[in-house]
C-alpha cells in the first residue's frame, strides 16, 4: 500500500492541476480576476510562454528547447523514482520527487496539447475547446495556464515594502508542486543525500582496495 502513495500523490496533483487549468481557460477571459480568499489569494488568468512563475525563455527556439527540456527532465525523474523504489529510499523522499515529477508533467501537457485543443484567449472573449478551425498553436507551442495569485501585501508602515505584494508572480498547481517538492527535500532530506554520498564513497573505496589487493 505504501508503494502506491507516491502514485496517488502524482495523480492527484495532475488531476487538480489540469482541472483548474481547463476550468480557467474555458471560463475566464484573459486577465480576468476572481477572489478565492479576499485579501489573500485570487484566480488571475494569464498564459505563460516560458518557465515557472511567469519567467520567460523567449522566441520559438526558446519555446521548443524549454518544452523538450521538460520532457527529457520528466523522463529522467520517472526512472529516478523507479530507482528510488528499488533502493527502498524513504517514502517521504519519493513523494517529494513525485511532486516534482507531477508538476513537470502538468506543465508539459499544456505545452504539448493546449495550443492544439483550445482557441486563443482574449480580454473580450472566452476560449473554446476543440475548435473546427484548429487551435492557436502547433504541438510543443502551447502556453502554460497560470492563475494562482497571492494578494497579501506588506503592512503600510514597513519602509520600502509597505503596501507592496509579498509574492507577486502568478503560478499554477504544477509550479507549486515542483517548488514544494524541492523545498521539502532541502529541509527534510539533507541527511538522505549525506547517507547516499557516504555509501557511494565507501563503495568506491572498497572497489579501489579490491583492485589494489588483486
Amino acid at each position: 500500500m505504501k508503494k502506491n502513495i507516491p502514485l496517488i500523490v502524482i495523480l492527484l496533483v495532475l488531476i487538480v492541476d489540469q482541472w483548474l487549468k481547463i476550468y480557467v481557460k474555458l471560463d475566464f477571459k484573459y486577465y480576468e480576476q476572481r477572489d478565492l480568499i479576499d485579501g489573500f489569494i485570487e484566480l488571475y488568468f494569464i498564459e505563460n510562454k516560458g518557465m515557472a512563475f511567469g519567467w520567460v525563455l523567449g522566441g520559438k527556439i526558446g519555446k521548443v528547447i524549454l518544452s523538450l527540456f521538460r520532457i527529457f527532465a520528466s523522463v529522467f525523474i520517472f526512472f529516478y523514482i523507479k530507482k528510488l523504489f528499488s533502493k527502498q529510499a524513504p517514502l517521504g523522499y519519493i513523494i517529494c520527487v513525485g511532486l516534482i515529477f507531477a508538476g513537470a508533467v502538468g506543465n508539459i501537457i499544456d505545452s504539448l496539447v493546449y495550443g492544439v485543443i483550445f482557441t486563443d484567449s482574449y480580454t473580450h472573449t472566452l476560449a473554446t475547446f476543440m475548435p473546427e478551425q484548429g487551435g492557436y498553436a502547433p504541438v510543443l507551442f502551447g502556453r502554460v495556464v497560470d492563475m494562482l495569485h497571492f494578494t497579501t501585501r506588506w503592512p503600510e508602515w514597513m519602509p520600502y515594502l509597505g503596501g507592496e505584494e509579498i509574492f507577486s508572480p502568478i503560478f499554477n498547481v504544477a509550479d507549486a508542486s515542483i517548488t514544494g517538492g524541492i523545498i521539502a527535500i532541502f529541509i527534510f532530506y539533507k541527511r538522505f543525500f549525506e547517507q547516499e554520498f557516504s555509501k557511494k564513497k565507501k563503495e568506491e573505496e572498497e572497489e579501489l582496495n579490491n583492485k589494489i589487493s588483486n
